[in-house]
């Protein structure tokens, strides 16, 4: 089922309002094991596959699971009902899904569980095929069918009547081994056509959440001791553009940032999945003024010449990136800079790796991630012509990466002797030179190098403090806990 509508929600699945005023008493849990809800509740083992909105996602659902008095947990095997939050994004992502899924089914046939439910991105691509193919699984729900997953399982009998009040329900319950540090879904879907992406096949056109309600989900997530909120969607930078087409006065991502800002008491907020094309100069200066936005952009471009990127349909070019990497720089302090890139797309030649290579050079990315392109089923791509072999894709990757590796050193190699401000993740008393492992602001959680500190002080995770930075690795810092 392909979406081609604006009006499905952003959160397929929602716990309902939390009653102003009233702050949830929500602890966050450890998503390697983690039982939460009515002691005596149905039990629900939930396991989350994919993306960090994906996650975002199962949050909601967790939610609105245990306002509906449910226990949801994360050993399957003690769970009466399996959900599985499936990714369908490229072939590995599908694959784990389908053996979690048989997983569950096993279980099932060995009596350990009564039902199994395969929900999310996978489904809402391929339900018809996967029903026919796992007639073990008792419901399937697609992104677009999400909302009914508790009426679902109340009328099978899966979950019953029982309601937690409005004023104890959260809105998300974190599933994080760090939760000082979370994720805000600001859209849903994606309106760009990239040839080799399948996500607008899954997840639809981009729908913008509404201002107010990510604020209120924003100031939430504080309450409950968050530190550093990272903004996720397909493209970050579209946020409101779907609204501006029926209100001319409806916010932007300008807007939402000022909003989150004045609204809430989060400390960090960081900028992912923002589209170069997209950024604009009061964007920029919004960003240079405002100290809680962390100078640091994920600016996925995803190749560095123009003949691949026009191939893949993005909407940059050299010229694009250039523009506005020189207003970033030019108006943000101490500003990091993250990109993706992707290495044997169709067409791609020698010539336009050693231009993607120069191009990373030029503009000197402190961070860069590459994958090898995968064929998509139904995307433009994988019946383009001229497909590279996966031998010369593996070897591009490994050139690229070695080639960024020496230029991340040299980023890193610049911040010895400098002092900033680093997120405690965890202490590690027990670890051989180094009491615990933090981030700067210049280093995302999962997708950067980390800071190991060689002496922590008090400093306990969650907290912010200013450390000296005395040694650089190829991705990660070495330095201390500067004592107040």
């Amino acid at each position: 089922m392909r979406l081609r509508t604006r009006d499905l929600p952003v959160f397929p699945v929602s716990a309902g309002p939390v009653r102003p005023d009233v702050r949830p008493d929500v602890r966050a849990v450890d998503p390697r094991s983690f039982a939460i809800g009515p002691e005596d509740g149905p039990r629900l083992g939930l396991v989350t596959l994919g993306c960090d909105k994906n996650t975002v996602d199962s949050e909601h659902m967790m939610a609105a699971l245990v306002a509906s008095g449910a226990r949801v947990t994360s050993e399957v095997e003690d769970a009466e009902v399996v959900v599985v939050n499936t990714c369908g994004f490229i072939d590995a992502a599908k694959e784990q899904s389908i053996d979690t899924i048989l997983g569950a089914c096993e279980l099932k046939a060995r009596g350990r569980v009564r039902a199994v439910v395969a929900v999310g991105c996978m489904v809402q691509r391929y339900g018809a095929e996967m029903e026919e193919e796992i007639p073990e699984v008792d419901l399937f729900l697609g992104i677009a069918e999400m909302a009914r997953l508790v009426p679902e399982l109340r009328a099978r009998g899966l979950v019953g009547e029982t309601f937690v009040p409005n004023m104890e329900r959260p809105l998300r319950i974190l599933t994080s081994e760090t939760p000082h540090v979370s994720y805000l879904k600001v859209s849903e879907g994606c309106d760009h056509r990239c040839a080799f992406c399948a996500i607008p096949h899954m997840r639809g056109l981009h729908r913008s959440a509404d201002l107010h309600a990510l604020v209120a989900e924003a100031r939430e997530l504080g309450e409950q001791g968050v530190r550093e909120l990272n903004l996720v969607s397909q493209d970050t930078t579209w946020y409101g553009r779907d609204l501006r087409r029926r209100d001319r006065s409806a916010p932007l991502l300008h807007d939402l940032l000022e909003a989150l800002v004045e609204g809430t008491e989060v400390d960090w907020y960081r900028l992912l999945y923002m589209y170069p094309s997209g950024i604009t100069p009061r964007l920029v200066r919004l960003i240079a003024r405002e100290p809680r936005l962390l100078p640091y952009l994920d600016m996925p471009l995803q190749h560095g010449s123009d003949a691949v990127l026009a191939r893949m349909r993005r909407p940059e070019r050299q010229a694009t990136v250039r523009e506005r990497v020189r207003w970033l720089r030019d108006e943000i302090d101490d500003l990091t800079l993250r990109t993706t890139v992707i290495v044997g797309f169709p067409g791609e030649t020698n010539d336009d790796v050693r231009i993607m290579m120069d191009f990373l050079e030029e503009i000197r990315f402190d961070r860069v991630g590459a994958f090898a392109y995968s064929i998509e089923e139904g995307t433009a791509a994988a019946a383009m012509p001229d497909q590279v072999p996966d031998q010369l894709k593996a070897e591009r990757l490994e050139m690229v990466m070695e080639h960024q590796r020496d230029l991340s050193l040299e980023s890193n190699l610049a911040r010895v002797g400098t002092r900033t401000q680093l997120l405690v993740d965890e202490l590690t008393p027990g670890e051989a030179g180094h009491e615990g492992v933090g981030r700067t602001q210049g280093q995302a959680i999962e997708v950067d190098g980390q800071t190991l500190l060689a002496s922590a002080g008090a400093a306990r995770p969650g907290d912010i403090v200013e450390v000296e930075i005395e040694e650089a690795g190829d991705y990660d810092l070495f330095g201390r806990v500067i004592d107040a």
